[in-house]
């Protein structure tokens, strides 16, 4: 989907432009299966009545084990770089990505929390106000897909219920046959349905599907946004005329025809 009208703000690196709807990695474990974004949010973005949407960051949190390549996978697809020597993140950190979806401007903002208990307590302070929330773990080991479990419970803790999208990501898929990721994948799958996740395998040492993920990410939280714009100016409006309610600000709506001229302050 292309806009007519030139882009908003400046511009952004050509990997980072999305025009079509991202396609998910498996069918058996995603969040959409739609190809194409939705019609409101096609015509918004062709009209420029994207709101504030533009103007914002979104949140994405990104949670998981210690080892599991948290700060790896963000750094391939932040900085396209990746370092064999590990430091494990201390506390949180987080990285600003700038994109263009369908002509209009869109940020994500990355959290990268730590994998160790001990730091949980000020990671779970940064879950809060996430539209995203990335469960990682070690496709090599299967310990740390059990744990997604507890990582999510404790991410959706701090948020409003059905507020957020939900990724479950195997990394280090480069370490793995593909008879060995297939039987990963399987019961990574199963788990996704479970938590209501959309599944991912990545690699950060290859880049396999590290930008087709984020793409992803940034495609669904961006569509949420502007329908969450579009139906807040809707509501906000006040309607009059064509039977359409008149409502009263501290009491029950009221039709046109039951109030009369002097009550609705016209003289």
């Amino acid at each position: 989907m292309k806009s007519s009208l030139p882009p908003l703000g400046p511009p952004v690196s050509r990997d980072r432009v999305i025009a079509s709807f991202p396609k998910w990695y498996t069918p058996d474990a995603c969040l959409q299966r739609k190809e194409q974004f939705h019609g409101q949010v096609n015509e918004a973005c062709q009209h420029r009545h994207t709101g504030t949407v533009g103007l914002k960051l979104s949140k994405v949190v990104v949670v998981g084990d210690l080892y599991v390549g948290k700060t790896s996978l963000i750094h391939r697809f932040c900085k396209n770089v990746f370092d064999r020597d590990y430091k494990a993140t201390i506390g949180v950190d987080f990285e600003i990505e700038r994109f263009e979806i369908a002509g209009v401007p869109y940020s994500l903002q990355i959290w990268d929390t730590a994998g160790q208990e001990k730091f949980k307590c000020i990671a779970s302070a940064y879950y809060r106000g996430a539209q995203v929330i990335i469960t990682a773990f070690d496709l090599t080991d299967v310990q740390t897909l059990e744990h997604t479990r507890q990582w999510l419970e404790d991410a959706l803790r701090e948020n409003e219920a059905g507020s957020c999208f939900i990724f479950l990501v195997g990394t280090k898929k480069d370490l793995l046959s593909a008879a060995a990721c297939e039987q990963a994948e399987a019961e990574a799958v199963h788990l996704a349905n479970e938590m209501q996740a959309e599944y991912w395998s990545v690699s950060a040492k290859t880049g396999e599907n590290v930008k087709a993920f984020f793409s992803r990410v940034a495609a669904l939280a961006f569509e949420q946004s502007v329908l969450q714009d579009l139906e807040k100016h809707s509501s906000s409006r006040l309607q009059v005329g064509d039977g359409d309610l008149i409502r009263v600000e501290g009491g029950p709506p009221e039709t046109q025809e039951s109030k009369s001229p002097s009550s609705l302050g016209c003289c």
